[in-house]
This record gives C-alpha cells, structure tokens and sequence, in this order.
C-alpha cells in the first residue's frame, strides 16, 4: 500500500537511520506455522515476509492489483538481513520497502520489518534484483519501463540520476500490465 512517506525513526542505536522515505507498506499478520521452538518468529520467515512486501511494491508502481510479477524480468541475485530483535505470535509487524539504487542492470530494494505500536524495527532486508531474459536464460538490462515506474514512485531524484548516468533516459511507456 502507498502511504504517507516515513524515515522510520528507531530508538535503537543499532538500527541505522534510513536515508530516504519508505513510501510503500504491507501490514503482516504472523500463524503459528511462523514461530520457532524459541517462541519467536523465524528468521527465515522474514525472507517470507519481504517477498510478499516485494510482491505488493510491484503491484503499487505499476498501479494494478493485477501487476504480474513475471513482467518484472529480473531475478534475485542477492540477499542481507540483519536482525535487531525478536518477533512474538500476535504482534502487529509491518513491512516497508523502499528501492534505494536502480542501474541499467540491478536494482537494490530495502526492506524494514517494524513493529507500529512500539516503532521498533526488527530487522531490515536488502534485496538486489537483477535484469533477466527468461527468452536467453541469461542477465539482461532492466526494461526502460519498470525503471521509470521505480523512479516515478519513489520520488527520488538520485535514483534518476543513477540511472541516467548508466543508460539515456527512460521513455514513458505504461509497464505492462496484464487485466
């Protein structure tokens, strides 16, 4: 969901000041399946979480529900979390995302996992995606379009900047999207 942006200010001096507005989130609601002997969330559910956030992002910058991931044509290459605290069953956490470096091949999402009672972060997730063609199998440059759609949506004028500087500009065409 697109929100009113948030530097998602943390009292905790581990947590690292974010940098820019999260403009994006996704309320979670945890199952029992997701707590681990220790009573806690598992770590590796939190990777489960922010693909769901990704998911969602996708589906805002495109500005359809119906945004079908596989037009993104870009895959995961690599994943960071670092964890500040535990999560508890029943408690609110919420996911918020942010794209914090696009090139003409890569793109780097941010992701914290908060807590919005107590704002406390829990943990926070980078994500670097990069171009795909499912044609070749092999690494491709990000589609004009969904680079755009990112910089459209963040608001950010050095992503634009750090695209332009790896490819000409982007020409507004709508990202795909399938009804």
């Amino acid at each position: 969901m697109t929100v009113t942006p948030s530097l998602l200010p943390s009292d905790n001096p581990r947590v690292p000041a974010a940098r820019y507005p999260f403009r994006h989130s996704v309320s979670l609601q945890t199952r029992f399946t997701d707590i681990d002997p220790l009573g806690h969330v598992n770590n590796n559910v939190y990777l489960a979480f922010m693909d769901m956030a990704k998911l969602d992002y996708f589906a805002a910058i495109t500005g359809s529900p119906t945004a079908d991931v596989r037009d993104i044509r870009a895959v995961v290459v690599n994943v960071n979390v670092d964890f500040f605290e535990p999560s508890y069953f029943n408690e609110p956490l919420t996911v918020w995302t942010a794209v914090t470096h696009i090139g003409h091949r890569s793109f780097t999402i941010e992701q914290r996992i908060v807590n919005p009672s107590s704002s406390h972060t829990k943990c926070i997730g980078r994500t670097t995606l990069a171009g795909f063609d499912p044609a070749t199998a092999s690494g491709a440059d990000l589609q004009p379009s969904l680079i755009a759609a990112v910089i459209a949506f963040e608001h950010r004028p050095d992503l634009t900047a750090a695209a332009s500087a790896s490819q000409p500009t982007p020409t507004a065409q709508p990202f795909p999207v399938k009804e």
